[in-house]
């Protein structure tokens, strides 16, 4: 709490700033910080600064700009000397200055600050901070640093992880500081983003806003905030004093606000009471409005209850109505007087109900409904009386209508009986010899008939309320009296109608047999197709089979017509003699077959048809599935059938091509063959769809020439083709190697190939492979042609591979010295002999290389017959072949 003297001047507390008290370093640090840059906030507004707290104070001057700037007062004018009398006379009156504003400086005199002392420097700033900046603050009753505090616990309540009970620790996670920012400028700072176990984050980000946004001054560091257990809470409190007054602007218009929302409040409530006013004028006026007319209703009610139910409503409307209307009354005066009191008190013009609703029209209204309520109790009691002597009149009329009614009870079901329709004659005689007594009883009951209606004319010249009813009655007795000689007559006839019906009947049985013969075919006909199965293997198949059910549903309702006739003729049979209740023993003599047989049958009929729908449905579906799967796989196939086709032709193309050395040729056809292979798993899945389709035994597909077989097949091939190929690069580059062909050679080699490759196969049938010969200048033979095909060809496939070729052109075009070097080696091997011996062979060869020449040199025999010996010749062939060496 902040201290003050018995006059009422603010003092300083001796215990925050002892002469005697060490400050913490790292809390003289951070006041350091704080003070200079709060007072370098109020010193720029006079284009100034200081740099150094004790040092720059201790001439007075700025210390006196500084308060004439937070004071907006003019100071004393300031010496201008340099001695140390004129410093101390400045700061005398800076600190006069500061106890004339009811602060009462304790221990800090001018002498300390003069001498810069920094304790007692940082002391006087405070004190000016909390006379100037804090102690001015109020909030809910509270003041100063209580104030502050309670300021900062509103603004921060409604934010997560921020939670605020002093000025030290509670701020070191920064959330404070932005929930602050947030709350008046949320626009400023994404509270959402912010991490309660970032700090430094926090804090400097709020030190950033309010610097650039807010025009508050960093006055601390989060490196020093975060490196001290308890940051020194003058400083915090300073900074967040900045924060207070940066949105103070906001709370007086707030404050503004809610004293205007006050005024309103006040208007409102007595335009509230004005409101209320009306509407309980208007309520009570129209109830008034509604309720005179109904006392002065004065129509009679037709029945005794209703009579007494109007006097109970009467009674009711004396007890529970209107008796709340006086209240309402009674209140609507009282709100009256008090709204004109509140008017008349907040010097308001007085209230002025619309027309017609003022105090003295509802009282004259209220006059009016009480004249209504005078004789009406009496004209209901009279009204009763009169009504109890109706009703005895008309009990005579129901006793006597009661008698006749229970005597004609039961006596036109007598007459409308059809037990004549299974009488034989004898019991028909009878019948009639019976039916002859009840009329002379019914003539005996004519007099009372005639009573009845005569109280009936009674009751209607006397206009009784239940009029209509009475004459409803006396009509029906008559009526029924006039049914029963009717009825008489027409029981006579009917016996003679009897013989009659019975031929009708037999004509009736003929035709219905005649008729439910052939559908009863028809019907079992139906049922065996409907249960028929079916297998189909396309989707037109099973369209076909639903078109054929759609005509014969489209026959059903032709159907239900013939069966509706034919069990119509068998309704009309029971209906003559349920009509007439003839007696019919047994049944239809022409046919076995029966209405609930057709019915049966034509119910399974019924039924049988949605569940042949329903196999149709679902076998339309399955093949609707199977052509998805057939256009699955042939999507897929006619892509990677043409695409493995062009890439043997690409293959090809590049194995005639000459296009860079061979190596790179062979680089170029191994990243070829990458690519091929990264193309499997297209292939993998096609297998996948063709095991679905294999799955849903689709055997065919009209939407692709592909079979999964024809793409294994091409892409092995594929695979072989391009491992083919690199190895004939391969080889090629081997034998280039091994003969000394340059590139140039190879490249004429390639040229002669092409261009006798007429069908650009890859390969050179046999007349092509004659004129590439010819056009090289070689003139031979058809003996000569078949040696070097055989060369070329060894398997006699009829066509010359381009390694095959080369292989040729590097023995015809090798160094001449070849031949020379061969003869020079047989005449040292040989010595003085024209032959070579096995023996000979190992003893001057390396062992594997003679035991290969001996190998080769075993189907020839020497000169001279020597076993296992060679000659020139046969040492040339043997070590290269049959050739021109």
């Amino acid at each position: 709490m902040e201290q003050y003297d018995e006059d009422g001047v603010y003092m300083q507390q001796e215990d925050d700033w002892d002469r005697d008290l060490l400050l913490d370093p790292a809390w003289e640090k951070q006041q350091r910080k704080t003070f200079t840059a709060w007072c370098n906030s109020h010193l720029r507004k006079a284009g100034t600064q200081i740099d150094n707290i004790e040092e720059d104070f201790r001439d007075g001057l700025k210390l006196m700009l500084l308060l004439e700037v937070i004071s907006g007062e003019r100071l004393a004018k300031p010496e201008r000397g340099k001695m140390r009398v004129h410093k101390i006379s400045n700061v005398n009156k800076a600190l006069d200055f500061i106890a004339s504003k009811g602060v009462k400086l304790v221990s800090i005199g001018a002498e300390e600050i003069v001498d810069g002392n920094a304790k007692m420097t940082l002391g006087m700033i405070w004190t000016i901070i909390l006379r100037f900046a804090i102690q001015d603050i109020s909030v809910e009753e509270t003041s100063a640093k209580e104030g502050l505090l309670l300021w900062c616990q509103r603004k921060t309540a409604p934010y997560k992880n921020v939670n605020i009970q002093n000025f030290h620790i509670s701020w070191k996670d920064g959330l404070g500081f932005c929930a602050l920012i947030h709350r008046h400028r949320p626009e400023l700072i994404d509270y959402g983003k912010l991490r309660k176990d970032d700090p430094m984050t926090n804090l400097n980000t709020a030190f950033d806003v309010a610097e650039k946004y807010l025009d508050i001054p960093k006055m601390l560091d989060a490196e020093d905030l975060l490196s001290t257990l308890r940051p020194d809470e003058k400083a915090v409190m300073t900074y967040v004093s900045c924060y207070y007054h940066a949105f103070s602007g906001k709370q007086k218009a707030e404050t503004a606000a809610n004293r205007i929302c006050k005024v309103l409040a006040v208007n409102q409530e007595n335009e509230q009471l004005m409101e209320d006013y009306e509407k309980l004028a208007s309520d009570l006026l129209e109830w008034i409005r509604r309720t005179i007319p109904w006392l002065e209703n004065r129509a009679p009610e037709n029945t005794m209850a209703a009579m007494q139910q109007k006097l109970e409503d009467f009674r009711d409307y004396r007890r529970q109505h209107k008796p709340p209307k006086v209240q309402e009354k009674c209140q609507l005066e009282i709100n009256f007087n008090t709204l004109q009191t509140k008017l008349r008190l907040s010097n308001r013009p007085a209230f002025m109900p619309s027309e017609g609703k003022m105090v003295s029209d509802i009282a004259n209204a209220w006059g009016s409904l009480e004249g209504a309520e005078k004789g009406y109790e009496e004209w209901l009691l009279n009204e009763i009386r009169r009504l109890e002597r109706l009703d005895h009149l008309a009990e005579k009329f129901r006793q006597k209508a009661a008698i006749h009614e229970a005597w004609t009870d039961g006596k036109e079901e007598m007459l409308n009986q059809r037990d004549y329709e299974t009488a034989t004659l004898s019991e028909i005689k009878a019948l009639l010899k019976k039916h002859e007594a009840f009329e002379s009883d019914l003539a005996a009951h004519q007099d009372r008939v005639e009573q009845i209606a005569a109280i009936a004319q009674e009751l209607n010249e006397l206009d009784y309320y239940d009029s209509p009813s009475v004459n409803a009655r006396c009509q029906r007795i008559c009526d029924q009296w006039d049914a029963l000689g009717a009825l008489t007559g027409k029981r006579s006839e009917a016996l003679q109608r009897t013989e009659k019906l019975l031929e009708t009947i037999d004509q009736l049985y003929l035709e219905f047999a005649k008729r439910a013969a052939p559908f009863n075919n028809w019907m079992e006909g139906a049922m065996e197709d409907l249960q028929d199965t079916f297998i189909v293997h396309t989707i037109e198949e099973i369209q076909g089979l639903s078109s054929a059910h759609e005509q014969f549903k489209a026959t059903l309702p032709d159907a239900d017509k013939e069966r509706q006739a034919i069990l119509g003729i068998h309704n009309e049979i029971a209906k003559i003699v349920q009509t007439y209740h003839v007696n019919m023993a047994g049944t239809n003599p022409y046919t076995t077959i029966n209405p609930q047989e057709i019915n049966t049958k034509w119910d399974k009929v019924r039924q049988l048809v949605p569940q042949r729908d329903q196999a149709l449905i679902e076998e339309h579906a399955r093949q609707q599935n199977n052509e998805r799967l057939r256009r699955q796989f042939a999507t897929q196939a006619n892509v990677i059938g043409p695409w493995i086709q062009t890439k043997m032709e690409e293959i090809g193309r590049i194995s005639i091509e000459m296009h860079g050395t061979l190596e790179d040729q062979l680089n170029h056809l191994r990243q070829y063959e990458k690519s091929i292979v990264n193309y499997k798993p297209k292939i993998d899945q096609l297998e996948v769809d063709h095991q679905e389709i294999q799955a849903a035994l689709i055997f065919d597909n009209k939407h692709t020439n592909y079979t999964m077989e024809h793409i294994r097949v091409g892409w092995e091939q594929l695979l072989t083709t391009i491992a083919r190929t690199i190895n004939e690069i391969e080889n090629q580059i081997l034998t280039r190697d091994a003969k000394g062909i340059s590139q140039e050679q190879l490249n004429e080699f390639r040229a002669s190939f092409n261009h006798f490759d007429r069908k650009k196969t890859g390969v050179m049938d046999m007349d092509d492979f004659k004129k590439c010969l010819i056009s090289l200048g070689y003139n031979m033979g058809e003996a000569e042609f078949a040696r070097i095909m055989s060369i070329v060809d060894p398997n006699r496939l009829g066509v010359v591979t381009f390694q095959a070729f080369i292989d040729f052109m590097s023995r015809e075009t090798a160094d001449t010295d070849t031949a020379d070097q061969v003869i020079a080696s047989f005449k040292v091997l040989a010595g003085d002999k024209n032959y070579i011996l096995a023996d000979e062979l190992r003893r001057e060869l390396p062992p594997d290389q003679a035991e290969y020449c001996i190998a080769r040199m075993a189907p020839y025999t020497g000169p001279d017959g020597v076993p296992g010996a060679l000659d020139y010749m046969s040492f040339s062939t043997a070590l290269y072949g049959e050739s021109d060496l």
